[in-house]
């Protein structure tokens, strides 16, 4: 395991790999995290980045994705994941976290952590979690075109990657809606842009890519059409995939089934060998690295 990089100057290099890979064409996939364990497991694993998720980070304080949490407990989440990998980690923000001045302050603190890059979306504060059935409101192009300039003047590294989320497919609101808003999202300068799509496949998805002609690159996230290979995303010019969240969902499940045979049986017996040792987490959580500098 190497060892946790603690301050922004030793991260900064992430936001460089981060922006190489963009603009090379190397396909980044990103697993979901929400604290300092999960991330470590998504970096033991191979992904080439984390992704800070806004729908981990509540249901880890037991909340719904729907604007409860503010700047301040993403935020610690998040500088933990940081601190806990070497891998470039982005930072879901949600809408910023309020209006124009909160985005722009938002840009601030999230750099100050070291994140390689900051994801701000084009919905009304306070959102709602893009699975949510009804109550999805986009803010008008202008609006949020103010807000991504606003993080970009902010903004203190050149390499510090702002990615303009559109929830254009979200709302309804078809290709020709989604492409314009992308558009403009570009010109102000944003790096690259998330569309997001809760179709069953990868239609939505794909037709944007035909249309966008690679103009900046582009972050999905493949949370409900599963089959969506990676191989299919290279082939579509896709720049990242963020598998958002998979592994707490696979937790939950885990879990579940512990406590339900740890119940049933009276003893932990039965699962003793299907779970990790303690071993595994202190060798997870850096045991013996700390032990040497105690030493």
């Amino acid at each position: 395991m190497a060892f946790p990089a603690y301050g922004s100057d030793r991260s900064a290099p992430r936001a460089a790999e981060l922006r190489e890979a963009f603009a090379t064409g190397r396909l980044v996939r990103a697993a979901g995290a929400h604290d300092g364990l999960s991330a470590r497991l998504a970096q033991e694993a191979g992904f080439e980045a984390v992704w800070a998720s806004g729908l981990e980070i509540s249901a880890a304080h037991g909340l719904p994705d729907i604007s409860l949490l503010g700047l301040a407990e993403h935020l610690a989440a998040t500088a933990a994941i940081q601190r806990s990998v070497t891998l470039p980690v982005v930072a879901d923000c949600d809408t910023g976290f309020g209006g124009t001045v909160n985005a722009a302050y938002t840009m601030i603190r999230y750099e100050e952590a070291g994140v390689a890059g900051v994801c701000i979306e084009d919905k009304v504060f306070p959102k709602r979690n893009s699975f949510v059935s009804d109550g999805q409101k986009l803010l008008s192009i202008e609006e949020f075109v103010r807000k991504l300039e606003a993080a970009k003047s902010t903004q203190a590294s050149s390499d510090t990657v702002l990615i303009a989320r559109t929830e254009a497919f979200i709302c309804g609101l078809g290709l020709q809606e989604a492409l314009n808003r992308c558009h403009h999202y570009v010109d102000a300068k944003a790096d690259a842009v998330l569309v997001h799509s809760k179709e069953v496949d990868s239609s939505e998805i794909i037709s944007f890519m035909r249309a966008w002609n690679r103009r900046a690159p582009v972050v999905v996230v493949p949370t409900t059409y599963s089959h969506f290979s990676t191989g299919e995303a290279e082939e579509a010019g896709i720049a990242m995939v963020v598998y958002a969240n998979q592994g707490m969902r696979a937790a939950v499940t885990a879990m579940r089934d512990t406590w339900a045979i740890v119940l049933a049986k009276g003893s932990t017996a039965a699962v003793e060998t299907r779970i990790a040792t303690v071993t595994d987490i202190f060798a997870l959580s850096g045991m013996d690295e700390w032990l040497d500098i105690d030493r």
